[in-house]
């Protein structure tokens, strides 16, 4: 091996090009995928809808069904201005403040019942269950429905849960999982949430 550093660098390049084109050519099945974001970490919602602009990029239907929050982001202002999105903002806010967990299973439920219309159709390409994860956590809903209609989904259909403490059910059925981590965030040093980032 030369000892010119960028010799070297061309030639590990070359050997990992081969690796990633050898490992893209087994990757031939295309399929609807079911993706978790979880962890108690800042950005879980966010990157769900990011893959929903991705969709919409390419006139892929999608559907969004917000669990927990009330709260109008401004991801969901714009995509409510959008075609080929439905935005569905079921919750009744977080769980210490409405403090009645009678209220809070029944939006759960409502937004199970969209939830599960959507998670019907083969026409809608993207479900993203904003904060199911919550729901499920806290026992606003059963475990087994979520999983049964996540399994039994139209097979090219992709759906993104989110939300803290993800259940190792779910963990294990989906394809992609991202614990998100917080290191550090400005409402721990007093700041509140501000638009544009977390509003």
């Amino acid at each position: 091996m030369t000892g010119d550093p960028d010799d070297r660098y061309e030639q590990r390049m070359a050997r990992r090009k081969a690796t990633m084109d050898e490992r893209i050519a087994k990757s031939d099945t295309d399929r609807g995928v079911l993706v978790v974001l979880t962890g108690d970490g800042k950005g879980k919602s966010s990157s769900a809808f990011g893959m929903v602009a991705r969709c919409l990029g390419y006139e892929m239907p999608c559907a969004i069904i917000c669990f927990i929050k009330s709260q109008e982001t401004g991801e969901l202002r714009l995509f409510r201005r959008l075609p080929g999105v439905e935005v569905h903002l079921m919750g009744e806010g977080f769980t210490w403040e409405t403090q009645n967990r009678s209220r809070d299973r029944k939006a759960a439920d409502r937004a199970w019942e969209i939830s599960r219309k959507h998670l019907r159709n083969p026409d809608t390409a993207l479900v993203v269950l904003d904060e199911l994860c919550v729901a499920l956590s806290s026992g606003m809903l059963e475990l087994p429905q979520v999983l049964d209609a996540l399994r039994n989904r139209p097979p090219d259909q992709h759906v993104v849960v989110t939300g803290r403490a993800a259940p190792q059910a779910l963990i294990d059925l989906a394809d992609t999982v991202s614990d998100v981590r917080m290191v550090k965030h400005a409402f721990q040093a007093g700041v509140r949430a501000q638009r544009g980032i977390e509003l």
